[in-house]
């Protein structure tokens, strides 16, 4: 089909008007992007992308993110145009409250929007994730009959995208892994949010990419036949590399008083409105104004990719009735796993074993990826002490695309962005690991992955003090409670082998957002005084009774981790009136029913004491302010790790004083 430059051209125009109303109107909002980058849009949406407005999540869809998410506007026009189900009247309702055009884009709430974006980079490690899986997908599910994937990832940056570190973490694994699938455009307008981009970066971008294994084209972002033809080049390529074009672009490009210059990234160019639409080619008396022919001309190019996704159907029908198992693994994509199934495959520990939550996390594992196939794992340089590699499968990389282990180098941050971008994607479930403490380098990630409702599985090692001689540096005293913070963020943090595996199962039968598993380093017993069914089942609610009183009940001594064990031996110390409860996961046992966490705390008893080796704040949500919290209110030490907690007075006797006292 040929590039039809006039009507696009004039489309473009219109999408610099939408924007321009929709910021005059709400008097917020960013104008730069949506207005300098439009004509790439008018491209991208109304010739080059395959996709189907009509099913916004077609399997074999290009998937289009909007790094630069400040530049929502321009997402939001284009995909009103486009035809997906953003009709006018969420366009002007844009950053008000409800509608479908918040202030950035968010999954979940508007049709066609791939990927939460606004945070600056994400969307880059984003689409990285999207690319790898679409490369996962094709090596998994295609066969030499019958393709059904192989689309590609377009994602669309600007210059503050790239001076992000995730981004630069993750185009570097990007090149590596040579994801040639993934197409990112450099909306190169030379200006940051506060000055001329030149006041922060004197990098050449282009070289920077070609070191690190991307083709880069550079074009005039204006220039639509220009953009396409390097468009067609990026998605044609055989080079075996991801794609870079860098499109030179005028910021805030159809408002002359603010165009080119820091002033035009955010609304300081809607007072200018009227006269802008003027030169624009807009009449004066319609806002939110699309010509007749404009409209006419996406709706017949929505039908021809209606009719291409079509076409792709029987195809895929075709290819399910000639590959009925592959068929069904692709299915069960939609299924959430079942934790008491996944219960059943994991064997009981035995009772003398002594294991670090890490250890007993590998053994977890194997058996659970055997179960759930779609499963995959990734972790920052430290598969040797994270212990989660899938045994049964082998590394993820160029040669070996159907690989679920993927080693992401230590790269923290963009592993997390990767990992969303794969949970975006929805094929496969990612769970990602590294060393507990270091969540703070991939916690804007976490962040965003709860907020979007992502099932991302962090498999986090070296939990406490119990790290030992690598000192404070490595000790996450305040870490767990900093991620418990985090709304629609599960942190569980097991006991002991059997509630390692009830963890797990909890973990991955959990679909509508992220769970953290803080595991240990240092070996902990198996807690045989308790049932295993009591364990397991235990840590699905978060919170049980771990050892009930025999008497009258006098006091309740709450812990989590390789601090039951401490709890268990206090109350041997204390007397028949003593219960212990584990808490391995806060957020879980809030979401119990009420008569169930009376059943476990009940309120009549005030004597409470919480025992953790990290920070005590948060804990007095659960033993109130008549209670005592043993815990640690300082970074560690660097000893041996039952030096430190004797040290730091974690410890079995303080447990019993806290108590006493009360």
């Amino acid at each position: 089909m040929t590039l039809q430059t006039h009507l696009l051209a004039k489309a473009a125009n219109q999408a610099r008007g939408l924007a321009i109303d929709a910021v005059h109107a709400c008097s917020s909002g960013h104008l730069g992007l949506p207005l300098g980058a439009a004509d790439l849009g008018a491209v991208l949406f109304g010739h080059a992308l395959v996709h189907n407005p009509e099913r916004p999540r077609w399997l074999n869809r290009d998937r289009f993110v909007l790094s630069a998410g400040h530049g929502s506007m321009f997402l939001y026009s284009w995909l009103h145009l486009s035809g997906y189900a953003v009709p006018i009247e969420e366009v002007k309702k844009f950053r008000v409250l409800h509608s479908l055009t918040p202030g950035h884009p968010e999954f979940h709430d508007t049709p066609g929007v791939e990927s939460t974006t606004g945070p600056l980079g994400q969307g880059i490690g984003n689409s990285v994730g999207m690319a790898l899986a679409g490369q996962m997908a094709a090596a998994r599910f295609n066969t030499a009959e019958h393709p059904i994937f192989d689309y590609h990832v377009v994602c669309l940056a600007g210059d503050g995208c790239m001076q992000e570190g995730v981004a630069m973490e993750a185009v570097a694994f990007a090149g590596h892994q040579k994801l040639d699938n993934l197409i990112l455009i450099y909306d190169a307008n030379d200006v940051t949010l506060d000055a001329m981009a030149a006041k922060t970066q004197s990098e050449s971008a282009a070289a920077r990419f070609k070191a690190i294994g991307w083709d880069v084209q550079t074009v005039d972002g204006h220039d639509m036949a220009a953009f396409l033809k390097a468009f067609n080049r990026a998605k044609k390529t055989k080079s075996g590399k991801p794609q870079l074009i860098i499109a030179k672009t005028i910021i805030g490009k159809g408002i002359p008083e603010v165009q080119g210059t820091a002033k035009g990234h955010g609304e300081g160019g809607a007072k200018f409105a009227d006269t802008a639409r003027a030169g624009l080619g807009l009449p004066a008396d319609q806002h939110f104004f699309v010509s007749d022919d404009v409209r006419a001309y996406f709706e017949a190019h929505k039908q021809r990719l209606v009719r291409a996704c079509n076409k792709w159907a029987k195809t895929f029908k075709a290819w399910a009735a000639a590959n009925p198992e592959k068929a069904a693994l692709l299915e069960s994509r939609e299924q959430a796993p079942n934790a008491a199934a996944l219960l059943e495959k994991i064997p009981v520990f035995p009772a003398d074993a002594k294991l670090a939550t890490r250890a007993a996390g590998r053994d977890v594992l194997q058996p659970v990826a055997a179960a759930l196939p779609l499963l995959i794992g990734g972790s920052a340089d430290l598969y040797g002490s994270t212990l989660n590699y899938i045994a049964a499968d082998k590394d993820f990389e160029p040669e070996n695309r159907g690989a679920r282990n993927i080693r992401f180098g230590i790269r923290e941050h963009g592993m997390a962005a990767i990992a969303n971008g794969i949970a975006y994607d929805g094929v496969f479930r990612p769970s990602i690991a590294t060393f507990l403490v270091f969540a703070d380098y991939s916690r804007p990630a976490m962040r965003i992955a709860a907020l979007s409702k992502l099932p991302v599985v962090y498999i986090y090692t070296h939990d406490s003090i119990g790290v030992g001689e690598d000192g404070p540096t490595h000790q996450p005293v305040e870490t767990v409670s900093g991620l418990r913070v985090i709304p629609n963020l599960d942190v569980i943090r097991p006991a002991d082998p059997e509630e390692t595996a009830g963890a797990f199962a909890a973990a991955l039968e959990r679909t509508d957002g992220p769970t953290l598993l803080a595991l240990s380093r240092q070996a902990l017993p198996n807690l045989n005084d308790i049932p295993v069914a009591t364990r397991r089942e235990g840590a699905l609610k978060g919170g049980y009774v771990a050892v009930r009183e025999t008497a009258p009940l006098t006091h309740i001594l709450i812990a989590t981790g390789s601090e039951l064990q401490l709890a268990v031996a206090a109350a041997k110390q204390l007397g028949a009136g003593v219960r212990v409860v584990s808490m391995p996961c806060t957020e879980r046992f809030d979401r119990q029913p009420g008569d169930y966490r009376e059943s476990v705390l009940p309120g009549s008893c005030r004597k409470r004491v919480a025992v953790e080796a990290g920070v005590t704040g948060l804990w007095y949500k659960y033993v109130g302010l008549d209670g005592k919290v043993v815990g640690i209110d300082r970074f560690g030490l660097s000893a041996p790790a039952p030096i430190v907690f004797k040290e730091l007075g974690v410890t079995t006797e303080a447990v019993v004083a806290a108590a006493s006292a009360l």
